[in-house]
């Protein structure tokens, strides 16, 4: 599998996981896409390493991720130069508030450009925050505290703005350090389903507080 691989992406800018080399042994027609069922098993008992990719895109995200490399650096110079706030400026950043979500100039909420491989109706967002998330020592998950403050942030930011039986549509989690792909700046994943595209376009949308002064 492993020759195979090497064939196909002449160069992969990153470790490929077991789930990575199975995903890239496989057709589209032969992928299963992950439900809303599927998804909340994997976060609910914190097996975040199972989650995965289509084929095609995976490979799309290989080269993307070697290319954007050879450009920027890194991933993160490019988030800094396309996709995050200007008003950050570069790094280290300066936030207004020492809890991350208590301001919102501090974050803000982006669709991912390189979403899992879920099944219809799901959207995948990804929340950035200026301020550091506490994790453990251990293999950088969150604390207890973390947990509970990332959650309470979800519930009145995301949940609440649906409305009744909101809780059923959404879910989130934080990647382990060592999953991440951007370890330099703060962030969470958030999954919606069937939520209206204007909510989508309501949470996503650029702020005045974002653009430079």
């Amino acid at each position: 599998m492993g020759e195979t691989i090497t064939c196909e992406i002449a160069s992969i800018p990153f470790q490929l996981s077991d789930t990575d080399k199975r995903v890239l042994s496989q057709t589209d027609e032969e992928y299963q896409h992950h439900t809303w069922d599927d998804l909340q098993n994997i976060i609910q008992n914190n097996k975040l390493h199972a989650l995965k990719r289509r084929p095609s895109d995976l490979r799309r995200y290989i080269k993307w991720t070697a290319e954007t490399s050879a450009a920027y650096g890194n991933t993160m110079n490019y988030l800094l130069a396309h996709r995050l706030p200007k008003a950050w400026g570069p790094p280290p950043f300066t936030p207004v508030a020492s809890t991350p979500f208590e301001h919102p100039s501090d974050y803000c909420v982006l669709i991912n450009d390189w979403p899992y491989g879920l099944a219809p109706g799901i959207t995948h967002l990804v929340v950035w925050t200026r301020t550091d998330i506490e994790t453990d020592s251990d293999k950088g998950d969150l604390t207890p505290e973390s947990r509970a403050m990332v959650d309470a942030f979800v519930k009145r930011h995301f949940v609440d703005r649906l409305g009744p039986g909101g809780e059923s549509q959404v879910t989130w989690f934080k990647n382990w350090v060592a999953l991440q792909s951007v370890r330099a700046l703060a962030h969470i994943h958030v999954l919606v389903r069937d939520v209206d595209p204007g909510i989508i376009e309501e949470w996503t949308k650029e702020h005045d507080w974002h653009r430079e002064p």
